[in-house]
C-alpha cells in the first residue's frame, strides 16, 4: 500500500485535484424498480393453485436455471394484476374473526392459504452496454420467507421480512435483450405479535457497477472531536469481482450541507485479489465542525472514489453526521455533552389505510407528528426498519433505538444483527443498538446471560462508538438485568426500578417500554361493549402506570436517561383489552392516521418547549344536561382558570408534570380555559357546543406537507359557523382527478370497512380439456356439432410426428358471477398455428392490443359453468425434446372496485393521495349525504 500525504505546499493543487475527481461521473447505477410490476396470489400447498410451481421433473434445487411455474422466465403472467411497489396485500383483504389476533383479524397468513402466498414478477432490459459490470437486484425487505428468482434461476431465500439483501444476477442476465425477476413471498408465518403486512412492502433496485466496486454498506464513519475540529475515520471495504491486478486510488472526500467540500484524502492501494474484499481506511479532518442535534440535524456526506489508471470507476455516497453520546449511571444521557432526557415512543411500521407499505413521504409524515409532540427519541420495535424511517430521523432530528428481531448466538441470529449493524451504523441518529426485547424464556436465567453477553460483545466488534440495550419486562434483578450495558426497563410494573439501580450502579437505564395505557380518540366514557376506552389517562391495569405517572417517575431521577411510550401511533393488531371485532391496538398517543389523542398534549406540555393549554372534553353533550363532566387540563403554564359561558369556575395552579380536573355540571355552550405564566394571560383553548353538520371540509396539514407525490387529507364535518363537529360519523364518498387514492382510515379501533377499493381480479382455469381430431386444416368459422364420444383427453399420448391437419380442443371454465359491469378476458396461450376461439358456440376475435387476448361480452357469458372450443393447427416440434404447451390460457375476471369511501369517527378521517407523474394538479372530492361537498385542489 503507498499512502499519499498532502504538504502544504501542495494543498492548493491537491484541492484542485478533488475538484476534478468529484466532477467526474461514476459508473455505478442504482435504478429504483418499484413500477410495473405484475402480482397474483398462489397457494401455500395446492401446487396446482399455485400455478404448478414445483411440479417440475428437475426443480430449482435439482439443476441450476429450472425455476418453473411462475418461477419460470417465460411463465405467462399477462392475466395477472398490475401494481407498483411498495405493495403490502394483506391491507387489501377483508377482516376475519377467525384471522390473527396479533395481524388485526386480516384474512391472510396461515389460515388463509390462497391467500399467504403472493408471486412477483417484473421485466426490464439490461443494455448490451452493461456487459463487463456487475448487476445485481437489491431489496430492502420483503415479508416475508422470499425466494428469488432471476430469467429461471434460483438466487437464495430470505426468511425474514426485515432484512435488506441483495443477489448478483451478473451471470444470468439476457444482455440487449429482455430479463425476468421474479419474488415468491410466503406470509403464511408470522415473525410478529404485530400486524406485519405481506409482499414487496419495501424498495427494490437493480444496481450495477464496475467489478471493482464499494460493497453495499461498505462505509463505517466515526468521528473524535478535538479541539473544535473533528477527526474523522472512514473506513471503507471494496471488492473485486473481476482479475485486475494492481493499484487502485481510494479517493475519500467530506461535504458539509450546501455540498462545500470540507475534507479531502487519497491514497494508492492494491487492489483486493479476485472475488475478495479488502478494507482501508482513511483520516480525514472537519474543522468547525456542525455538529448533528435534535434541533440542528446537520449532515455531512463523505463521498468514496476509486480510480483506475487515471479512471474514474466506482463512486459511493454516504450521508452521515458528527456528533457524541454518552449514558452516565448517575446523571443519564448525554447529546455532545449535553444533558438530555429521551422523550421517546416505540412503534410499529404501518399506517391507516396503506398497512406497512409506506411511500417515503408518510415515514416523514410520522416522524414530524411525533417531534411535535415533543418526542426527541424512536424506538424500532421490534425489528430493523426501513432505511426510509432512518434517512427521515436523521434529517428531521430524532434518536433512534435500532432493534433486531430475535434473539440467539447462531448465525441466523448474528447475520440478521450484523446486516442491521453495517446497514445502519452510519446514522447519527441512532445512539443505541438494541438486541433484544422481552424474551421471557430467557430474561432472568443464565442462558440469557450467556446470549447477551454474546450478542453485545459482537455487536462491539461492528460498531464500538454505540452502546447496546435490551428492553426487559420479567423482573430486573438477573440473568439479562445483570450484564446489558444499557438497561432497559419495560414498566414499572415489572419490578423494582430503583433497588435494580441500587444494586447495580454502574449500569446506566433507560424506560425502553411505559404505558400500554388504553384510550380511544374523542370517547370520554368507557364502553365496553362497543370496545371504546375513555381518553382520560388512567391506568390500564392495577400494577401498570398511567402516563402521566410514567413521565413523573423518570423525569424525577436524573441517573434515568428517559423512556420510551408504548406507543406513539396505534397499530393495527395486539387490541388489548378487546378482541373481536377490535383490530387495532388503543396504546397509542396518537390514532392509526396520526390524529392526537389528548395524551398527545400533556405530553407537549412537559416535553415541548412552546406554551401549551389544551381542554378536555369536547362540550357536546346533548341530552346529558346538568350531569357532572370530568374537565381536564394539559397545560405547562403557571395557573390554569376555566369559564363556562364566560363564567369562572376557578383559577387552580399547575403542579410540574401535572394537569388540572374540574367537575362541571353540562350546560350547552362556550367552555373556555385561560393559561398564566408569571401573572400574564398567554394561550387560551375552547371547546364550544356546536350546531349541526352541514358542510364537508378537506385540508391538507399545512404543518406537514409532504415532498413528493404524496398527500395526506383530512377529512371533517363543519357546521354553519365553520365549527368542527367532534361527535360526527358520516360516510364520506371520495372521487379524484389527477392522482390515485392510495388509503383511507379513521382511527376507529372497530372499524371493518374496506382500507382500500380496489378492481378484484380472479382467474378461473380451463379444465376438462378435450380434443377431436380436423380432418382438413381448415379451421370452422362457425362452431359445428361433434358427436360427443369422439372426445379424447386433449394432447394425451399425442404423437407429434404423425399430427392431425387440425384440432378442434373444448374445455369449461366457471364463472361465479356474471355482472353486466364485469370485465372478462380470455388470455390464450399458443396451442396452435392459427387459432380460432368459440364461447358458448359464438365466435370471439381477438383484440387489437395482443392478438392472444380475447375480450368476453358478457352478453355470450353465463353464471356459472361456460363451454370455450379452440380450433387450431397444430405446433410442430422441431427438436425432439421441445416441451410443448399443452395449456389453453386462462380466464380473468376483473370486477370494478366500488367508490372510496369511509365513516368520519369521533369528527375525523384522512385519505391518503398520489399526484399522478404528469398531473398539472389534483382535485378531491367528497360527498355525504345531506351535506355540502367537499373539494380540495393540489396543485
Amino acid at each position: 500500500m503507498k499512502t499519499t500525504f498532502i504538504p502544504k505546499t501542495f494543498l492548493s493543487f491537491f484541492l484542485l485535484l478533488s475538484f476534478l475527481v468529484s466532477a467526474q461521473k461514476s459508473n455505478r447505477e442504482l435504478i429504483l424498480i418499484d413500477k410495473d410490476w405484475r402480482f397474483s396470489f398462489g397457494h401455500l400447498y395446492d401446487t396446482k393453485k399455485d400455478f404448478g410451481h414445483a411440479e417440475g421433473y428437475f426443480s430449482y434445487l435439482t439443476k441450476t436455471g429450472f425455476g418453473d411455474g411462475p418461477a419460470a422466465k417465460d411463465f405467462d403472467d399477462r392475466a395477472w394484476r398490475k401494481l407498483d411497489l411498495p405493495h403490502d396485500w394483506a391491507v387489501e383483504q377483508p377482516f376475519s374473526e377467525s384471522a390473527s389476533f396479533s395481524h388485526g383479524f386480516k384474512a391472510a397468513g396461515k389460515n388463509f392459504p390462497e391467500k399467504s402466498i403472493g408471486w412477483y414478477r417484473k421485466k426490464i432490459t439490461i443494455p448490451e452496454s452493461d456487459l463487463g459490470k456487475i448487476i445485481s437486484l437489491k431489496f430492502d425487505g420483503v415479508f416475508r420467507n422470499s425466494k428469488v428468482f432471476f430469467n429461471g434461476f434460483y438466487l437464495g431465500t430470505e426468511q425474514s421480512g426485515y432484512n435488506g439483501f441483495e443477489y448478483d444476477i451478473t451471470a444470468y442476465v439476457n444482455y440487449g435483450g429482455e430479463n425476468t425477476i421474479v419474488v415468491r413471498a410466503d406470509a403464511s408465518m408470522e415473525e410478529g405479535w404485530f400486524y406485519e403486512g405481506a409482499g414487496i412492502y419495501r424498495h427494490v433496485y437493480l444496481q450495477k457497477t464496475n467489478p471493482i466496486h464499494v460493497v453495499t454498506n461498505g462505509t463505517y464513519i466515526t468521528s473524535e472531536i478535538k479541539n473544535n475540529q473533528a477527526e474523522v475515520t472512514a473506513k471503507v471495504a471494496i471488492e473485486n469481482k473481476g482479475k485486475y491486478k494492481g493499484f487502485i486510488e481510494v479517493v475519500q472526500t467530506i461535504f458539509d450541507d450546501k455540498g462545500k467540500q470540507v475534507g479531502f484524502f487519497f491514497e494508492d492501494v492494491d487492489a483486493p485479489e479476485f472475488y475478495k474484499t479488502a478494507n482501508y481506511v482513511s483520516k480525514l479532518t472537519v474543522k468547525n465542525p456542525k455538529l448533528w442535534d435534535i434541533d440542528s440535524p446537520n449532515l455531512y456526506r463523505l463521498e468514496t472514489q476509486i480510480r483506475k489508471d487515471g479512471k474514474l470507476i466506482d463512486g459511493y455516497e454516504t450521508p452521515f453526521g458528527i456528533r457524541t453520546i454518552a449514558f452516565d449511571p448517575e446523571n443519564g444521557f448525554f447529546l455532545n455533552g449535553k444533558p438530555l432526557k429521551l422523550k421517546g415512543t416505540n412503534n410499529h411500521q404501518d399506517h391507516a389505510g396503506i398497512g406497512t407499505a409506506l411511500p417515503d413521504e408518510i415515514q416523514y409524515y410520522r416522524i414530524k407528528k411525533l417531534k411535535e409532540m415533543g418526542s426527541n427519541a424512536y424506538r424500532c420495535s421490534h425489528h430493523p426498519p426501513t432505511p426510509e424511517l432512518l434517512k427521515a430521523c436523521d434529517e428531521l432530528g430524532m434518536l433512534v433505538i435500532d432493534e433486531t428481531r430475535l434473539m440467539g448466538i447462531n448465525e441466523y441470529h448474528l447475520n440478521d444483527l450484523k446486516r442491521m449493524i453495517e446497514r445502519d451504523r452510519n446514522h447519527p441518529s441512532i445512539f443505541c443498538w438494541s438486541v433484544g426485547n422481552e424474551e421471557w424464556n430467557i430474561e432472568g436465567g443464565i442462558v440469557g446471560e450467556r446470549i447477551t453477553n454474546v450478542m453485545q460483545d459482537f455487536t462491539k466488534s461492528i460498531d464500538p462508538t454505540r452502546p447496546v440495550t435490551v428492553g426487559i419486562s420479567s423482573g430486573f434483578k438477573s440473568g439479562i438485568s445483570s450484564v446489558v450495558e444499557i438497561m432497559g426497563y419495560n414498566y414499572l410494573g415489572n419490578g423494582d426500578i430503583d433497588a435494580h439501580r441500587n444494586q447495580f450502579k454502574q449500569q446506566p437505564g433507560m424506560g425502553t417500554e411505559e404505558g400500554s395505557t388504553f384510550a380511544t380518540r374523542g370517547i370520554y366514557f368507557t364502553d365496553d361493549a362497543k370496545h371504546y376506552q375513555s381518553a382520560y389517562d388512567k391506568k390500564p391495569r392495577p400494577t401498570f402506570y398511567s402516563i402521566e405517572e410514567g413521565w413523573k417517575f423518570y423525569a424525577e431521577r436524573p441517573y434515568l436517561a428517559g423512556m420510551f411510550i408504548w406507543t406513539g401511533f396505534d397499530y393495527r393488531g395486539e387490541p388489548t383489552p378487546y378482541g373481536w371485532p377490535s383490530v387495532t391496538s388503543y396504546f397509542g398517543m396518537m390514532d392509526v392516521c396520526g390524529f392526537p389523542k389528548d395524551n398527545v398534549f400533556y405530553l407537549k406540555s412537559w416535553w415541548g418547549k412552546e406554551p401549551v393549554l389544551h381542554l378536555l372534553p369536547h362540550w357536546n353533550w346533548s341530552g346529558m344536561e346538568g350531569t357532572s363532566i370530568d374537565v381536564w387540563a394539559y397545560s405547562n403554564c403557571d395557573e390554569v382558570e376555566l369559564f363556562l359561558n364566560k363564567k369562572s369556575l376557578g383559577k387552580k395552579k399547575m403542579e410540574q408534570n401535572g394537569h388540572l380536573e374540574w367537575k362541571v355540571n353540562y350546560a350547552p355552550g362556550t367552555l373556555e380555559a385561560v393559561g398564566y405564566k408569571n401573572g400574564k394571560k398567554i394561550v387560551t383553548d375552547i371547546q364550544k357546543t356546536t350546531g349541526k353538520a352541514e358542510n364537508i371540509k378537506l385540508s391538507l396539514d399545512k404543518e406537514n406537507v409532504l415532498k413528493g407525490n404524496i398527500s395526506v387529507i383530512t377529512v371533517e364535518t363543519t357546521d354553519k359557523n365553520g365549527l368542527h363537529i367532534p361527535t360526527a360519523n358520516d360516510e364520506i364518498t371520495f372521487s379524484i382527478k389527477g392522482g390515485k387514492i392510495l388509503g383511507v382510515g379513521n382511527g376507529d379501533p372497530t372499524s371493518l370497512e374496506n382500507d382500500q377499493f380496489i378492481d378484484d381480479i380472479s382467474l378461473s382455469p380451463i379444465i376438462n380439456f378435450m380434443e377431436q381430431k380436423g380432418a382438413t386444416a381448415s379451421l370452422p368459422q362457425q362452431l359445428p356439432s361433434f358427436a360427443e364420444n369422439e372426445w379424447t383427453q386433449a394432447f394425451k399420448d399425442r404423437d407429434y410426428k404423425k399430427q392431425a391437419p387440425s384440432y378442434i380442443y373444448k374445455g369449461e371454465f366457471e364463472l361465479k358471477n356474471n355482472n353486466a359491469e364485469n370485465k372478462i378476458n380470455f388470455f390464450y396461450k399458443k396451442i396452435g398455428m392459427e387459432t380460432i376461439v368459440f364461447v358458448n358456440g359464438s365466435k370471439v376475435e381477438p383484440s387489437a392490443e395482443d392478438p392472444q387476448k380475447y375480450i368476453l361480452n358478457t352478453a355470450i357469458l353465463k353464471q356459472g359453468k361456460n363451454e370455450i372450443h379452440i380450433a387450431a393447427t397444430p405446433l410442430q416440434k422441431i427438436k425432439d425434446w421441445d416441451v410443448m404447451n399443452t395449456d389453453p390460457g386462462i380466464i380473468q375476471i376483473i370486477t370494478p372496485a366500488k367508490p372510496w369511501k369511509r365513516k368520519l369517527f369521533n369528527g375525523y378521517a384522512q385519505i391518503i393521495i398520489q399526484k399522478e407523474d404528469d398531473a398539472k394538479e389534483v382535485v378531491l372530492s367528497a360527498s355525504a349525504k345531506g351535506l355540502r361537498a367537499g373539494n380540495l385542489i393540489l396543485k
